[in-house]
């Protein structure tokens, strides 16, 4: 198989046995970049002769030698950080962030730096689907979920604020890793949401994202391969917009729901409780209202370079008292514990990653509808590759755990991921 291809678990075997070398590893990718990326644009800076460096001193690790691609809205001290904004064009930090630097420790390559709207909110860049250039690839974390996709990367960093490593993954058949909220710190991150912005990781297997998290924290996430001791209990829902659900994902979610039955797992019907609804009604209020706090110094001093889409955004959140911010955080505190409780007698719940297919066009990265909620419960979200939509782009189906149940989580995604193989 030819090195850009391998997984990050398979490449770390070969490297592992001496039979790859990284740099032979970040040789491909790079090659695969050069050949792909006219077409899919994933990278914000990519600069070979720099990659080369990066693969020739990698530290030994359970990442060595593996090509780890940075979501530009975390610090990079060998590469700019712009965080997909003219405010911020050709700045270079002086320090990784925190996971950044968490991923060199672990002996992963930094091979570039990936596009993201602006600021991880809104304004999409110029990345398409390499599935269909038509299509978006989706937000925020547009070019890690197309890097990993198109074979460039094994392993990306997202961020999350609402759905954008989630949603993305799905739209791109990848396997997204959001997980519980703080495991990675964010530490050189441009953190807008304070409530809510989260690390996570891209990958082509669940496997991988185990491997890539496990690296980085130094927590046992457990072997997602090991055979479980019985198959998973599972609640299955549309979530608390069912309406914007289109045919197929739902019939998505039925064909899931059954071959995991077949399977032999227990699937039932989860019901959200009003608390549920309530933080998913508010998360509006909590993202946008937090965003204007994070952006400050963006907002009050170049107004005239932010995009019409996030300033609007902005000054709508700047209507609201502080009380409100205060009535969003009440309600997603509640929603927290009142999730914890009703979810206990099941392993995780499996709903969708997206509205459907990736839309048409580069200028909407799509709905984060059926991510929002999830994002504002804290717990670990992943999504794996479902099959094709009626448009032959990728489907993906969501499996959500609770707070700190990330093992546990990745372990029953990846026994939906073989079921639906």
């Amino acid at each position: 198989m030819e090195p850009h291809r391998l997984t990050a678990t398979e490449a770390a075997r070969e490297i592992a046995a001496g039979r790859l070398s990284p740099l032979d590893l970040a040789e491909a990718c790079l090659a695969r970049a050069a050949a792909r990326e006219p077409v899919v644009r994933a990278f914000a800076y990519l600069s070979p002769d720099l990659a080369r460096r990066n693969a020739a001193t990698a530290r030994t690790g359970p990442l060595h030698g593996i090509p780890f691609g940075v979501k530009d809205v975390l610090d990079t001290a060998d590469m700019p950080t712009e965080h997909g904004s003219r405010i911020w064009a050709g700045h270079q930090p002086r320090a990784d962030a925190s996971a950044v630097a968490a991923a060199r420790a672990a002996g992963a390559v930094i091979l570039g730096k990936t596009v993201t709207t602006e600021f991880a909110t809104r304004r999409p860049g110029p990345t398409s689907n390499p599935h269909d250039r038509r299509h978006t690839p989706g937000g925020s974390s547009s070019g890690s979920a197309a890097a990993v996709a198109d074979q460039m990367l094994p392993l990306a960093f997202g961020t999350q604020t609402a759905g954008s490593v989630i949603r993305p993954a799905a739209y791109c058949g990848v396997v997204g890793f959001k997980p519980s909220f703080g495991t990675l710190h964010r530490g050189g991150m441009k953190v807008c949401a304070e409530s809510l912005d989260t690390i996570g990781v891209m990958a082509r297997s669940v496997a991988d994202c185990a491997l890539a998290m496990g690296a980085l924290t130094g927590r046992d996430l457990g072997d997602p391969d090991r055979r479980r001791d019985r198959p998973p209990r599972l609640g299955v829902t549309l979530g608390h917009a069912p309406g914007e659900a289109k045919p197929e994902t739902v019939a998505l979610l039925d064909h899931a729901a059954a071959v995991c039955r077949k399977g032999g797992a227990v699937v039932e019907e989860f019901t959200l409780i009003p608390a549920l609804h309530r933080a998913a009604e508010l998360h509006p209020w909590l993202m946008n209202m937090e965003t204007r706090q994070g952006l400050a110094w963006e907002y009050l001093g170049h107004r005239d370079l932010l995009s019409p889409v996030l300033l609007e955004r902005l000054d709508w959140a700047g209507g609201f008292s502080p009380e409100r911010l205060d009535e969003a955080r009440r309600a997603a505190a509640d929603a927290r514990a009142a999730f914890a409780a009703a979810s206990a007698g099941y392993d995780a719940i499996l709903t969708p990653a997206a509205p459907g297919e990736a839309p048409e066009g580069l200028h909407y990265t799509g709905d984060a509808t059926f991510n929002l909620l999830w994002t504002t419960l804290w717990g670990p979200c992943v999504t794996v590759p479902a099959g094709p939509g009626p448009n032959g782009l990728p489907l993906g189906v969501q499996i959500v755990g609770r707070i700190g149940a990330d093992a546990a989580t990745l372990g029953a995604a990846r026994w939906v991921e073989s079921r639906l193989r």
